[in-house]
């Protein structure tokens, strides 16, 4: 087979089977839930501003994990976009060496194949590392999105950012790196502020290679010797609560000199004994003839998901680690747009001039300056997540995906 044939084919499957969100759920059922369809997104890994948005929920899978090539191919059948092969704290000491071979072995296998993949990522333990993978990759190089970054502070910033540049000239194309922020220099009040004007320099001066800041909150609570309870959000842990909303105002800021910030991970996916009554009203499931799907959500403790979901959204952030399968319908369809947020975006959006005007909807008013940072952002979601037809809640999104 030639050169030319080869790539012919390798471009001929990825328009076949894009990247896409939602892409499990088709026809009749598709139309009745979107009014705009989601976008395909990815396919040359240029545009990083749409890419980081539309990382969604990005599921985690240790390394060493027997079936991960075909546990890859049925997530991304499934609707995950994003994924991370864990090297780092997924991975005991001993069997360091064995998950990189692994890892470096699975991405040649996916490379080979044509099923669909997610945006693939391997959470390294150090920089080098990010050598030592690119250095035995073959074919695996070109589904290969990035490297998440573990404990990324002012001291290991560098070397990491750097590797990273090395790798994406080595492969001559885009490649790109997820910094973890979850030290203790930056949990620490006492240094938080000067470890963050560092680290918003370094990553402002890699901005290229820099796709989103991922918060480590499980390790921010290590820190003082918590672990939040399944009845809390992240949000409820002050200390943590603390530390995230300086990220976000140092690092996520709208004015062209921020980043994507994805939510910390939700730990918790099987029944247990509560102390407090389920954070899900009862009325938007009644309205959606789906209360049984309401006591299934209960169960699975995804109603404290789906709040600490809500909560990521107004503090600015996008996105969510995830660590359970069930999991990423959750984020997918709070991420989708409402009709009504749609229709207000355009409206700011299609004015040239400030002013205030009464939203279409008739309950709210819209500033067409203030809110035009927050426009532009709900559109850019609506291309990679949708936007729902009008009188379509997260209730009938989120029971479509989980029963697909």
């Amino acid at each position: 087979m030639t050169a030319g044939i080869a790539v012919q084919q390798e471009v001929s499957l990825r328009k076949r089977m894009p990247l896409r969100h939602f892409r499990q759920l088709h026809g009749q059922e598709a139309r009745r839930l979107f009014h705009r369809q989601p976008e395909p997104f990815g396919d040359d890994y240029t545009d990083r501003e749409l890419l980081a948005i539309g990382l969604g929920a990005t599921l985690y899978a240790p390394a060493t994990r027997p079936d991960l090539a075909l546990t890859i191919s049925k997530r991304a059948e499934r609707g995950v976009c994003s994924m991370v092969i864990d090297l780092e704290d997924a991975v005991a000491d001993h069997e360091v060496e064995y998950a990189k071979r692994q890892t470096v072995a699975v991405l040649d296998l996916l490379a080979a194949s044509p099923d669909a993949k997610p945006l693939l990522f391997v959470r390294v333990r150090d920089a080098d590392t990010i050598t030592e993978i690119i250095e035995q990759l073959g074919p695996g190089a070109k589904v290969l999105t990035g490297f998440v970054l573990p404990k990324f502070d002012s001291i290991s910033g560098s070397k990491y950012l750097n590797a990273l540049n090395a790798a994406a000239q080595r492969l001559d194309r885009p490649l790109y790196g997820m910094p973890v922020l979850e030290s203790a220099g930056l949990v620490h009040r006492e240094t938080r502020d000067g470890e963050l004007v560092q680290i918003a320099a370094l990553l402002a001066a890699h901005r290229e290679r820099v796709l989103a800041v991922r918060v480590g909150a499980t390790d921010m609570c290590s820190t003082f010797g918590i672990r939040r309870d399944r009845d809390l959000t992240i949000y409820d842990v002050r200390v943590v609560a603390d530390v995230i909303a300086d990220i976000v105002n140092y690092l996520g800021r709208a004015d062209g000199t921020g980043f994507v910030i994805t939510g910390p991970v939700w730990e918790y996916f099987a029944d247990h004994e509560r102390m407090f009554r389920p954070q899900l009203r009862t009325a938007p499931f009644e309205e959606s003839d789906a209360v049984p799907f309401r006591q299934y959500l209960v169960s699975r403790d995804l109603d404290g998901l789906l709040r600490e979901i809500t909560l990521d959204r107004a503090n600015g952030i996008q996105g969510k680690t995830v660590i359970h399968p069930s999991h990423v319908a959750a984020v997918h369809a709070l991420s989708v747009v409402s009709h009504e947020e749609y229709s207000d975006a355009l409206d700011i959006l299609r004015a040239d001039v400030g002013g205030v005007a009464a939203s279409g909807y008739r309950n709210k008013m819209n500033e067409m300056r203030p809110h035009r940072s927050w426009a532009r952002q709900t559109l850019l979601r609506a291309r990679v997540f949708g936007v729902a037809n009008k009188g379509v809640s997260f209730v009938d999104l989120l029971q479509a995906s989980v029963t697909v």
